[in-house]
């Protein structure tokens, strides 16, 4: 085989192309209609009242840990087991990182083990003032016991949904924020719809969409009702706090518009290729992809665990092999606290422990909506042959 087998790949056809080209022929390049019509559109999907599209979801979760109140002096809680971003966003803020540990079978943040957290850190008086869950590969947290325990503990919550959009939850969209104070997506080009680079952050509430639109544009307003003063005219405008350029343009927002009319299609494709690696490889020593009764994921990612006591090669020697023979497989993702700059808060190894047998058993196989069976075929057979050689 001589061509390459990415884990991600966008899908762009002639459409989005042309409602691109629309937009670079218009008077409108960036702060213009194209924008509020992709947020109106990615709003009613998810059955939420308010979206705010901003340059990419790192600039979301970051403006919605600010419009949450997050500051010096506050504690934020996510997975070890996510990209950077998720804690990074909290950091920005000058709040306090903290971690709970995965669940073994679903990979996201443990409900049990944030529920023994939660009460440790109340008889230490250093509970979180936002918990940040994050839907690894697509599929939904535990919301609804999550959602219990804030209304117990007084957190707030936002879903870091960036491998999300178009999964379900008890039979409602990701993203509807029932359960939840905010949720972010992600339009990188290898989530399941891309404007690019982007992300949205939605929410229910009117207080934080307001917020969210000053912090997304330099924390400049020019409503009437919210200034300080009378308007010295036409022209006037005020800052009322210190926000930041995460202004997302309207060709991109004319992508993401053409996009989310394929979303239903591209995760349905993206299902249907899940369903067909578990059919393909439930008999390899591997863990398959659970997932749970009242979650529909949206199947960003399909990530496999390897048993290696019944494997006589590393995690890394199966890694480097599959890479060998032209199959672009990933790792999501290394313990975050992992990294050189997280050392300076004095995490432990082994204080995470599922977080990190995760780590050294994971593996990402591509899945994306222009991966042929062929291709799959092939993917699948050289798992085989490295797994069992």
């Amino acid at each position: 085989m001589s061509f390459y087998i990415p884990y991600g790949k966008q899908n762009i056809n002639q459409e989005d192309i042309d409602a691109v080209v629309d937009v670079l022929q218009s008077d409108w390049l960036t702060q213009g209609p194209t924008i509020k019509r992709f947020e109106q559109t990615v709003a009613n999907y998810c059955g939420a009242k308010y979206a705010v599209a901003v340059s990419s979801a790192t600039a979301g979760l970051h403006i919605a840990c600010l419009a949450a109140g997050l500051g010096i002096g506050d504690y934020f809680w996510t997975s070890p087991i996510t990209f950077v971003a998720s804690a990074n966003c909290g950091l920005y803020c000058g709040a306090t990182v903290d971690f709970v540990d995965i669940n073994s079978k679903t990979y996201n943040l443990s409900v049990d083990e944030l529920e023994k957290k939660l009460f440790q850190a109340k008889k230490e008086n250093n509970l979180p003032k936002l918990v940040i869950p994050v839907h690894l590969s697509g599929q939904s947290c535990e919301m609804n016991r999550i959602h219990q325990l804030s209304q117990q503990y007084g957190f707030q919550v936002l879903e870091d949904a960036s491998h999300a959009i178009g999964g379900e939850y008890k039979r409602k969209p990701i993203g509807c924020c029932e359960f939840s104070d905010m949720a972010v997506f992600s339009f990188h080009p290898v989530k399941i719809i891309t404007t690019g680079e982007g992300g949205i952050v939605i929410t229910n509430r009117q207080d934080l969409y307001q917020k969210l639109i000053r912090l997304r544009s330099h924390g400049i307003t020019r409503a009437p009702d919210l200034m300080t003063d009378s308007s010295h005219g036409p022209w006037y405008y005020q800052q009322l706090e210190l926000g930041f350029n995460y202004r997302i343009t309207d060709i991109q927002a004319a992508l993401g518009v053409s996009q989310m009319k394929r979303l239903d299609e591209f995760v349905e494709k993206r299902r249907s290729l899940a369903g067909r690696y578990n059919q393909i490889l439930k008999d390899l020593p591997i863990q398959l992809p659970e997932q749970q009764a009242d979650t529909n994921s949206s199947w960003h990612l399909y990530i496999i665990r390897l048993y290696l006591e019944k494997i006589s090669k590393t995690h890394r020697q199966i890694f480097e092999e599959l890479r060998s023979l032209n199959i672009g497989i990933n790792l999501h993702y290394i313990p975050i606290y992992y990294q050189p700059f997280y050392q300076q808060f004095n995490f432990k190894k082994k204080q995470f422990l599922q977080s990190e047998s995760y780590y050294q058993e994971a593996i990402s196989l591509p899945l994306y909506f222009d991966l042929q069976e062929s291709s799959q075929d092939y993917v699948c057979e050289q798992l085989s042959k490295v797994l069992l050689n």
